[in-house]
């Protein structure tokens, strides 16, 4: 068994029927993991479980709006009655569909926005705190971005961000003990379907990334890499890490 070997493992990934989540959920099965997807479209996650079941692994379809805690502690009970156990969680549910400044932000705005970054990670990890505490063994990842650190014109998520990352800190050391690692994976300027409109446009995406000291967008593939490290024995001895993987962005 490889460092990078997550052959026999049982994942839980949220928001896997696009973007960062799917090549998260690919990338696992690729490992060797069977994986429970989870997003509000189930049509949407069908088609990601084919894509498993092709590579040899078992998919199970979970349509869920994790911003409902009770529909987010169902999730979770799901995942586990249907791959029998779970050893990887990756809270990777999230996104912005607004900006704004934050004189202009309707409440209500930064309302969704917490509950879609913050809240839903929060009550995944509350549901499936007995679970892996149990077991004594465990990986979560939480997936987080650059814009923890800040972000003009995107202050709900940038806080939501901000708090995930705390989170994360706090659940590694409480859960350390126990056998439970918590990272946070911090992406910076990925090429998803959400921004699309950015790095399509030759000249607009361009400018986006300008400043990011590798000149140009990660890609969903160079996000789900490391998350299959911090899934991994390869990082057995990490938890309550913030891995940035950003094109150098956050050293400058």
């Amino acid at each position: 068994m490889g460092a990078f070997d997550l052959g026999g493992k049982q994942a839980l990934v949220t928001g896997a029927s696009k973007g960062i989540g799917r090549a998260v959920a690919l990338a696992y099965a690729d490992a060797g993991a069977d994986v429970a997807l989870v997003a509000r479209s189930a049509e949407a996650l069908g088609q990601v479980a084919k894509e498993i079941e092709v590579r040899g692994r078992r998919a199970v379809v979970i349509p869920a709006d994790l911003t409902d805690r009770e529909a987010a502690a169902a999730a979770v009970a799901a995942a586990i009655d249907g791959l029998g156990h779970l050893d990887i969680v990756v809270n990777n549910a999230g996104g912005a569909n607004f900006m704004v400044e934050f004189k202009d932000l309707r409440l209500s705005g930064w309302d969704k926005l917490m509950r879609l970054n913050l809240d839903s990670a929060m009550a995944v990890c509350h549901a499936v705190a007995p679970h892996l505490l149990g077991r004594g063994e465990g990986a979560v990842i939480n997936v987080a971005s650059v814009a923890a650190l800040g972000a003009p014109l995107l202050a709900p998520y940038a806080a939501a961000k901000a708090g995930l990352v705390a989170l994360t800190k706090t659940l590694a050391v409480e859960w350390a003990a126990s056998g439970v690692r918590v990272n946070a994976l911090c992406p910076g300027w990925t090429a998803t379907d959400i921004n699309r409109d950015l790095w399509d446009d030759e000249s607009g995406g361009a400018a986006t990334v300008a400043t990011v000291p590798m000149r140009r967008w990660g890609t969903v593939e160079e996000m789900a890499q490391p998350a299959v490290f911090l899934a991994s024995p390869a990082s057995a001895y990490m938890t309550g890490q913030v891995l940035f993987v950003d094109g150098g962005a956050t050293a400058i």
